[in-house]
C-alpha cells in the first residue's frame, strides 16, 4: 500500500493507492497517524482516486482518522470513491461523518470558506 501526504493550508491530504484491506489497515493507521500529527493541520482530506479495492476493515481506519482531525476542531473529508469503496461508505453510514465531494478543488475551498 503506497501513500502519499501533502499539507494544503489546514488541510492534510492523504492519498490512497492500491487496496485498503485488512492486511494495509494496521499499517495505515500508524503510518498517517505519526505524519499528522506532525503537521499542524486539522483538517484531514482522503483522496481515494487511485483506490481500487477497499474492504470493510476501512471503515475503522477512516473513522479513527475522523476522530483525530475532531480532536483539532477539525473534519475529516473525502473525494474520488469509486464504486466499491462508495458502497462501503454507505453501508457502514461514513456519509453521515465524512461529507465527499467530486475533487480536491471542492473540499479545499468549503473546508476554507472560499
Amino acid at each position: 500500500m503506497k501513500i502519499q501526504y501533502e499539507n494544503i493550508n489546514n488541510i492534510f491530504l492523504i492519498k490512497f493507492f492500491g487496496e485498503i484491506d485488512h492486511h494495509y489497515t494496521e499499517e495505515i493507521r500508524q503510518k498517517v497517524d505519526r505524519e499528522f500529527l506532525k503537521s499542524s493541520s486539522k483538517h484531514i482530506l482522503f483522496d481515494f482516486s487511485e483506490v481500487v479495492f477497499m474492504d470493510s476493515s476501512a471503515i475503522g481506519m477512516i473513522i479513527g482518522r475522523y476522530k483525530l482531525a475532531k480532536e483539532r476542531n477539525g473534519n475529516a473529508f473525502c473525494f474520488g470513491l469509486k464504486d466499491n469503496a462508495k458502497r462501503i461508505f454507505e453501508m457502514s453510514g461514513l456519509l453521515k461523518l465524512i461529507q465527499c465531494f467530486n475533487n480536491k478543488e471542492e473540499v479545499i475551498n468549503f473546508a476554507l470558506g472560499r
